[in-house]
């Protein structure tokens, strides 16, 4: 396990470290892993884990209509699919990667989900898109505040992930529980937990790589 004063000491000496900008930048971490073969799906991470501290620019996009879409206009979702919509993004594989690239989390009503498959599921599948489905009558208000607070750890078959955990505009303390939140939350699911922890790193956007571990 990771102790707090060796993530805040990093976070810390990646904010000095990181060339002044006049807008918000992104501190990111990278997790390489080791002793685990990550050919085999069972070792693979697929989580969405809860932070203590979210940030203010995660996009979600809800398709569906009706209530739902009402819904998502309450909580400010930034983009409404309609189903005509989800049929001609089918038709447009440039314009459907830059939204499954743009948007983190996508919800969608349970009767949209064959046609979500059908026309978009290649371009949301392979970047681990795809809608949380989202039953009738279901308030997705609460869903999409938590979301908002949430980050998706996707390997796939390597040994290395990337993932947002603050801004520069954020507390330094706060940046580094968002880190021990997501450290934990890895170590739990690997096999040899921390053993299979090679490195990580924290940076802002433009500045350099700092070893946490």
């Amino acid at each position: 396990m990771v102790d707090k004063t060796s993530i805040q000491k990093a976070v810390k000496t990646a904010l000095e470290k990181a060339p002044e900008r006049k807008f918000k930048e992104s501190v990111d971490i990278t997790v390489n892993l080791k002793n685990i073969d990550m050919s085999q799906p069972k070792n693979r991470i697929d989580e969405t884990i809860l932070l203590p501290n979210g940030f203010d620019n995660v996009r979600i996009a809800v398709l569906g209509k009706g209530d739902i879409t009402t819904q998502a206009k309450d909580v400010g979702v930034e983009l409404i699919i309609g189903p005509e919509e989800i049929e001609r993004l089918g038709g447009e594989p440039r314009e459907a990667r830059k939204m499954a690239e743009e948007y983190r989390f996508f919800l969608a009503e349970t009767a949209m989900m064959p046609l979500v498959g059908r026309y978009l599921g290649v371009r949301l599948g392979p970047r681990g898109r795809m809608p949380m489905p989202i039953p009738q009558g279901m308030d997705i208000r609460p869903i999409v505040q938590r979301l908002r607070s949430s980050v998706k750890i996707r390997t796939k078959d390597k040994k290395v992930f990337h993932t947002k955990v603050g801004s520069t505009g954020m507390e330094l303390t706060e940046i580094a529980e968002n880190i021990d939140a997501i450290l934990r939350r890895v170590e739990a699911v690997l096999e040899s937990g921390t053993m299979n922890i090679h490195s990580v790193y924290v940076k802002t956007t433009m500045g350099p790589a700092v070893r946490v571990i």
